[in-house]
């Protein structure tokens, strides 16, 4: 049986691509967030109001989302970062594990995000 070693720097590289794709999602929650505000201003009907905070909560919960997974790529970032210093380049069984786990979550976020950037548009379009 051949063993696949998967090396730190790989981990590293994903994450770095992560940690873009995560600070790109909290720019445009601000923008959405702008969004909103704007259109606060302009509708007094509280089936539009609704809607707005609808997103507003949606945004909000996705930013903590964001700031999760921030945090556990940091967090995996140290462990690489100890098992670099101790001289070894790849990583155990069990963090390779976690990481495709990650990345799992993080392709599931991905498709969410996506889904609330369609329905927030398709609600823009309707109301601005």
């Amino acid at each position: 049986m051949k063993t696949e070693v998967i090396y730190n720097s790989d981990l590293h590289f994903e994450h770095e691509h992560w940690r873009s794709e995560l600070f790109f999602w909290k720019d445009e929650m601000r923008s959405f967030k702008n969004r909103l505000e704007e259109l606060v201003t302009r509708w007094t009907d509280k089936e539009v109001l609704a809607g707005l905070e609808h997103y507003q909560n949606e945004f909000i919960l996705h930013e903590g989302r964001i700031d999760e997974f921030l945090e556990g790529i940091e967090k995996h970032e140290h462990l690489i970062a100890g098992k670099s210093k101790e001289g070894e380049i790849s990583m155990d069984t069990i963090m390779v594990k976690n990481h495709m786990e990650f990345r799992k979550e993080m392709q599931v976020q991905r498709d969410m995000f996506s889904d609330l950037k369609k329905e927030f548009f398709a609600f823009l379009t309707h109301y601005m």
